[in-house]
């Protein structure tokens, strides 16, 4: 079992565990209230990658993580990992919005 401290490195890993065997390659995400600890776990039966976190922040991550994992099912392996995280980065911006009078 392999617990990486790096977030880049655990989603690299992770979508390439995925690509290499499809059919057995699942995940968990375990959350303990009481701690205040989210641990991911990605395995194919013979390889294990662990993430593991006490920071509120990493809850974004998880849910971007969630939509590649989301996207690579669906879609197939062939789809571009970075068109669905472009595509989060343009919802996160915030819309600016006029300053005139409400009518």
């Amino acid at each position: 079992m392999v617990c990486i401290t790096l977030w880049d490195d655990f989603v690299e890993r992770s979508v390439q565990l995925y690509r290499a065997s499809l059919e057995s390659t699942r995940y968990v995400m375990k959350y303990r209230h009481c701690d205040g600890k989210l641990v991911l776990k990605v395995t194919d039966n013979r390889e294990c990658l662990k993430f593991k976190t006490n920071q509120a922040q990493e809850a974004k991550k998880m849910e971007k993580f969630n939509n590649i994992f989301f996207t690579l099912m669906a879609r197939g392996l062939e789809v571009d990992i970075s068109e669905v995280t472009r595509k989060e980065q343009m919802e996160a911006q915030p819309t600016k919005k006029g300053r005139g009078r409400k009518q």
